[in-house]
């Protein structure tokens, strides 16, 4: 960890808009392409590995003129659990709160489960968060298959490759 005390980070302020700090490294480049699937024009500012007080190093996200609901927050929950939202109006944080993991998933991510009828019917998808001493375990509502959060954030990052395939 890197002695911070004396050192001024500068990045960029936004007008307005969100900010999402404390990701844990590595996992900013995901964020990323969740929030390109959902919004392709926003203006996205991207800090990785960055100097942090509670973190070897943290990714930190801001979006201009996009200000998160706690449901956008809560569809992050895989991939930064503990990250701070920060919602900016006027240059000043107006709202601050913490993503948290949802009891829930509705209609973020599709089952993995080829059989499932949210697969083949115009269905929305819905899933329990399970904790367990493994992690989080997510159990689909209609098929009650039970999945691993590794499936989901890596079926996230094919789904953002794909989604950059057809941008570039």
């Amino acid at each position: 960890m890197s002695d911070l005390s004396g050192e001024k980070l500068s990045v960029e302020a936004i007008r307005s808009g969100t900010v999402i700090d404390h990701i844990p490294r590595g996992r900013g480049l995901r964020i990323l392409g969740r929030l390109q699937l959902k919004n392709s024009e926003a203006r996205i500012t991207v800090g990785l590995n960055l100097p942090s007080r509670n973190l070897s190093a943290k990714d930190l996200i801001k979006i201009d003129e996009w200000q998160f609901t706690e449901t956008d927050a809560a569809e992050l929950a895989l991939f930064a659990p503990n990250a701070t939202v920060n919602i900016v109006e006027n240059y000043k944080v107006k709202r601050k709160f913490t993503i948290g993991m949802p009891s829930e998933f509705v209609n973020v991510f599709w089952c993995p489960n080829a059989n499932c009828v949210t697969r083949h019917d115009s269905v929305g998808t819905r899933f329990k968060v399970n904790r367990t001493v493994d992690g989080v375990h997510l159990q689909c509502h209609f098929c009650e298959r039970g999945f691993s959060e590794e499936l989901f954030t890596e079926q996230d990052r094919l789904l953002g490759l794909a989604y950059m395939e057809t941008v570039v």
